[in-house]
């Protein structure tokens, strides 16, 4: 599962980043989206807007759609 598909307040683990941009994948990697981290979706904008991403405890981002879809994600039971 992407975490763009990851409905809002629910959470998952990520399993792999497929980002083909590695500025990108660093950048993601850095702020804590690597494999076995918990990640909860906050938010979704709407109109194809920006997620709102909290990965880890404490750590909250805003990111596009197109790298949430990088994103693959073991879904939790909520």
């Amino acid at each position: 599962m992407k975490l763009l598909n990851l409905k809002p307040g629910h959470t998952g683990i990520i399993r792999t980043l497929n980002i083909d941009d590695p500025g990108l994948s660093r950048r993601l990697e850095a702020m804590g989206f690597t494999a076995g981290q918990e990640v909860k979706l906050l938010r979704k904008a709407w109109w194809n807007g920006p997620l709102h991403v909290r990965v880890g405890m404490t750590t909250e981002v805003a990111m596009r759609r197109h790298e949430a879809e990088g994103i693959e994600i073991e879904p939790n039971v909520n």
